[in-house]
């Protein structure tokens, strides 16, 4: 019996990767833009900005004023945004599907939002899930540009707060044979 349960598991389990890779080659509902909060400034930032930042360390012009106005440096967005998390997708769809899964999604929940909280959980945990997927490692980058709706709000004063959370949660799960 526990042979069975453990072939339906790991037949599930490639089901569900199927069907999100499927949902992420789509991508006809990806996020475009992020409403990016610090403090009291709050400022519209296309996703296409942050990945330039990301990868050439250059902010746009309106980027690099909001940090200003926010009081933040660039470099620090920067890092939060490229920190790299490596996890099997598997046992991370897994992980997010348990208690403690959702309490860290709800946690999570706290710093990058859906317009709609209604869905936040269940949109933040497609992101996560789709950015893992193809390389075995999560950026909130790319959980940002894989968010199934065309805006996500993100409360930056939380950012690395958050990010070493994460770090230290999904960093430290072993690599379970699924």
């Amino acid at each position: 019996m526990l042979k069975n349960r453990s072939g339906v598991l790991h037949w599930m389990g490639g089901v569900f990767v199927g069907a999100v890779v499927l949902f992420s080659a789509a991508r006809s509902r990806a996020a475009d833009h992020v409403v990016l909060r610090y403090s009291i400034f709050q400022e519209s930032i296309a996703v296409a900005d942050l990945a330039e930042l990301a990868e050439t360390g250059e902010a746009s012009s309106s980027l690099k004023t909001y940090l200003k106005m926010a009081n933040r440096e660039p470099e620090e967005l920067r890092r939060a945004l490229t920190q790299e998390v490596e996890i099997d997708g598997v046992v991370l769809y897994r992980v997010l599907n348990s208690l403690p899964g959702e309490f860290l999604l709800d946690r999570i929940g706290e710093i990058i939002q859906a317009p709609s909280t209604r869905t936040s959980r269940q949109a933040l945990r497609a992101a996560i899930v789709s950015s893992a997927l193809p390389d075995g490692k999560v950026t909130l980058l790319e959980a940002i540009q894989n968010y199934p709706t065309s805006t996500v709000n993100i409360n930056g004063d939380r950012i690395a707060e958050i990010a070493g959370q994460i770090d230290r949660v999904l960093g430290g799960l072993p690599d379970w044979p699924f």
